[in-house]
């Protein structure tokens, strides 16, 4: 079977649209997808500074990236695959132009949170795709018998589910949660990408991976071809089905049945993978794909059968949704654009081999790179471990960009024929216009097997040394590194204690397991609470995160001695959420003996290098340091302001040589200050991005807590609506427990309403107030200090004395307001400047001093955990004006900056 990427009967350089010479088309029309993973891989690297952002990278991916892809390159292959004539309109022009304003407007829109405008982005990438369904089966049934024309009908059935998809999407956007968020998300996920996606690539793979091999398609994958459209179908339309009606069961069916028309699909697929064994990068990536598309169908399948309520799939979908994008979407589209580019465009056999050379450099490193680490950060390791490798899947995806541009716009080899298409070699093969080596059997290309599996071994190699690197750089996230020695000998009996255990209001239930030593011990875990957790053991079992109704089942292993159990979400074992093993009939252990009355119970072993030790509160900041923007916001315009506020995880650097990982608002601490009017109303939506449940609580509105002041957990959001009706400048923080220790580790903010008439000044600036309790360097606030009310510092907004090396610069004569917040979570201020005296302050609602009186004035703020206001003053002559806690001791450790006033 020739399959010839040329249609059949066309001269040599065949026309796209509108007459325009096909190289150069498919230049352009290639360009918008190539600008969207360009986007995507900016996002990925900025990605705490952007709100939404895991959202985002998906929707480049997938909306922007595949769609472009899927419309440009099925137009492509039914001008192969169909027998008649190629129409020479510029509609497909005008679709992809289209395509790219809606998919524009659809991620402004919701990084925006315009919902009316994610409506109309929708349906115009609905329409305008739908537009191409129309198109394509028009040809179809116009067009002479083909062996694989069917291919062209996958087209046509992906293109009429991607509207169905788009109204779902933009349904999720409008702020739907709970059961109802959760099964249209299954819908949107199975709709858009088994079905749109989905069906394209495995259409498109039944003749192009045999092409990619250079070799014959296996007898009968027409008939495969024809056929294998049904179970596919048949799988999403159960699955949507299911999860529409609120049916699990009719989802695992429809998931199974797609798992079981991709293995159809799959069968010639194989026959053309053994005969001939991919050496080269395309094959090998689509190959990679089509794995983790059947990984993930199984994983699904899994989720849907096993849950015990909707609510609790977001997490796992949540989980799946990384694989479909980076081990399936990403890995064929890199795949398919580096085998066929190079052809499209053409120039001659030595211009395609130059560019295929290009595109192929250190394939084998770069497909084992990527699902390597893909694997092993889908593992319980720990979060530096998945960082690392979640950053080697990207670098080994992102390669493809750059080799892309380098072999558009290299040089053409000595002797090539610019126009030139190579020519398709006689004979049964499906190799159509692939360029051949000098010997004429094996691609100029392929690398020889001893530098292959060189290649795959470093892909090995660089995995390894990023895992052993996180777990050297944090080997306390082992759990049960340092306790699982703690276990005794002991004889097993061939029996097994099985317990049901739940987790609710930060406690296990049971809290206490009795267990006859030496046997094994076997907990069913159901999460029945509305926050995430999990179960680990002294051994070193554990759960895995929970999501609220997940159940798990953990083998703790052979009981030989007494055991602890607690939940290892940062701060819940602190409050309480552990529990006990105890071994009925053991033997007395080290441990037991020293908790006997009388008994020396020594010292307890240091739980790490902590950071405290590091703090030098006259060390300078490194160079390039930048202070945290103290100036206040400028008023907004309007009266409605919708925030997003986006919870992450972020390593900060605290002081100098200082680091911890707090949890941030925006990736800040403090977070973004917000500001308005009295009678203002502000939409917040709290997206959680970080690896363990948090909330938002915002003092400047008054309302219920019961749910706008819920816990988010990782991967959901919820909108926060008040209207402001009172001034000042008022806390927002998390309200998650323990509370104090989600301040204390960054979440916090203000929001601060001007009082009415407030007159203007010539300086405004903020200063957020609040305690540092280290952790190990690069950990989390320490809870035992800030149980002890023992800070390491006390600092304004985030950073220990940083104004004394970025002062805040103000002029003689200018009057200067400052907006003073105490964050706490514990330490009182008493806000003096040195040198000055203030003129106005303003203290929780109300003047103390309005500046009516030339005569009158103050020398210090004083506010509680929680309070604000602000002060006015002007200086009265050029200097350095210190200003700090006047509680001497917190001045001294942290809080402490200048003004730096110029004549």
């Amino acid at each position: 079977m020739n399959i010839n990427l040329t249609p059949p009967g066309k001269p040599a350089s065949p026309q796209g649209p509108g007459g325009m010479n096909r190289a150069a088309w498919h230049l352009r029309a290639n360009a918008p997808a190539v600008a969207w993973l360009v986007a995507l891989v900016v996002v990925v690297l900025i990605h705490r500074n952007v709100p939404d952002s895991g959202w985002l990278m998906v929707h480049l991916l997938f909306l922007g990236a595949i769609t472009n892809s899927i419309l440009v390159w099925s137009w492509h292959f039914a001008q192969a695959l169909l027998r008649g004539p190629t129409p020479r309109s510029r509609g497909m022009a005008w679709r992809l132009a289209l395509l790219n304003v809606a998919v524009l407007a659809v991620v402004v829109s919701m990084m925006a949170d315009i919902w009316p405008l994610t409506l109309l982005g929708s349906i115009l990438v609905g329409a305008v795709v739908a537009a191409h369904a129309v198109v394509l089966g028009l040809r179809a049934r116009k067009a002479l018998p083909s062996r694989f024309g069917a291919t062209v009908w996958y087209y046509v059935a992906a293109c009429l589910l991607l509207p169905v998809g788009a109204g779902v999407g933009a349904t999720l956007a409008s702020g739907l949660t709970g059961e109802t968020h959760a099964r249209l998300l299954l819908v949107h996920l199975t709709v858009n990408v088994l079905g749109f996606v989905g069906l394209t690539v495995l259409g498109t793979l039944m003749t192009l991976l045999p092409t990619m091999l250079r070799t014959r398609v296996a007898d009968g994958a027409d008939s495969t071809a024809r056929h294998g459209i049904y179970p596919l179908l048949a799988g999403v339309v159960l699955t949507a089905a299911g999860a529409a009606a609120g049916v699990t069961f009719l989802c695992t069916v429809g998931l199974l049945v797609y798992l079981g028309g991709v293995v159809h699909i799959c069968i010639p697929l194989a026959k053309a993978v053994r005969g001939k064994p991919p050496v080269s990068f395309a094959p090998l990536s689509a190959i990679a794909a089509l794995a983790w598309l059947a990984v993930s169908l199984v994983w699904l399948a899994g989720l849907t059968a096993g849950s015990g309520s909707w609510e609790s799939l977001p997490g796992g979908i949540g989980s799946v949704a990384p694989v479909l994008a980076a081990g399936f979407a990403a890995q064929v589209l890199g795949g398919a654009l580096s085998y066929l580019v190079p052809v499209v465009m053409g120039g001659g056999p030595a211009r395609v081999r130059q560019r295929t050379a290009i595109l192929d450099k250190a394939a084998v490193f770069r497909v084992v790179l990527t699902n390597l680490a893909l694997v092993a950060s889908l593992l319980p390791v720990p979060s530096l471990v998945r960082v690392g490798t979640t950053f080697l899947v990207l670098a080994g995806l992102a390669w493809f960009l750059p080799l892309l541009g380098m072999a558009v716009l290299a040089k053409p080899p000595e002797g090539s024929t610019p126009g030139a298409r190579p020519a398709a070699p006689a004979g049964g093969s499906a190799e159509g216009s692939l360029p051949r080596g000098p010997g004429g059997d094996v691609p100029a290309w392929n690398p020889a097997p001893g530098r292959r599996w060189g290649m795959a071994a470093t892909g090995l190699a660089a995995v390894v040394l990023v895992v052993v690197a996180g777990i050297v750089a944090d080997p306390s996230a082992l759990p049960g590194l340092s306790q699982a020695g703690t276990q005794t000998a002991v004889h097993a009996t061939g029996q097994t204690t099985t317990v049901e255990m739940t987790m609710k209001d930060m406690r296990f239930h049971p809290s206490t397991v009795d267990v006859p030593a030496g046997n094994r011990l076997v907990i069913h875990v159901t999460n029945v609470d509305s926050m995430v957790h999990d179960l680990v053991t002294a051994g070193g079992a554990e759960s895995g995160r929970l999501y609220p109704g997940e159940k798990s089942t953990v083998d703790a292993g052979v009981i030989g001695a007494d055991m602890d159990g607690w939940c290892s979400i940062v701060g819940h074992r602190q409050q309480g959420m552990v529990f006990k093993i105890v071994a009925t009939g053991a033997a007395p252990t080290a441990s037991d003996m020293a908790a006997m009355p009388g008994m020396d119970h020594g010292t307890p072993a240091a739980a790490g290098p902590g950071a405290a030790p590091r703090l030098d509160f006259m060390k300078q900041p490194a160079a390039g340091f930048t202070a945290h923007n103290a100036a206040i916001p400028p008023l907004p315009t309007g009266t409605v302001h919708n925030v997003t506020l986006k919870v992450a995880d972020q390593l900060t650097e605290v002081a100098p040589g200082v680091k911890q990982t707090l949890w941030t608002y925006n990736g800040t601490a403090p977070g973004p200050t917000l500001r308005g009017r009295i009678g203002d109303k502000f939409k917040v939506k709290l997206v959680n991005d970080a690896t363990m449940g948090h909330s938002i609580d915002f003092h400047a509105g008054t309302l219920a807590p019961d749910v706008p002041m819920r816990t988010v957990n990782p991967g959901e959001s919820l909108t926060y609506t008040f209207t402001a009706t009172r001034a000042g400048i008022w806390m927002y923080h998390c309200s998650t427990m323990p509370m104090s220790q989600h301040i204390a580790n960054g979440m916090f903010g203000a929001v601060i309403i001007d009082p009415p008439k407030l007159p203007p000044v010539d300086k405004e600036y903020v200063l957020i107030q609040s305690e540092l309790y280290l952790g190990a360097q690069g950990g989390v606030a320490d809870l035992a200090k800030i149980q002890a009310d023992k800070p390491d510092a006390v600092v304004f907004n985030g950073y220990a004395n940083q104004y004394d090396f970025r002062p805040l610069p103000a002029k003689v004569g200018e009057k200067v307001r400052i907006w003073v917040l105490d964050a706490g979570p514990d330490r009182a201020t008493s806000f003096h400047v040195v040198g000055g005296q203030f003129s106005a302050v303003w203290s929780e609602g109300r003047y103390l001093l309005d500046g009516s009186d030339p005569s009158a004035g103050s020398q210090a703020l004083a506010l509680a955990p929680a309070q604000g206001g602000f002060v006015e003053l002007t200086f009265p002559q050029a200097g350095s004006y210190p200003f700090v806690s006047h509680y001497m001791v917190d001045a001294e450790r942290g809080a402490h900056g200048m003004f730096k006033v110029t004549g």
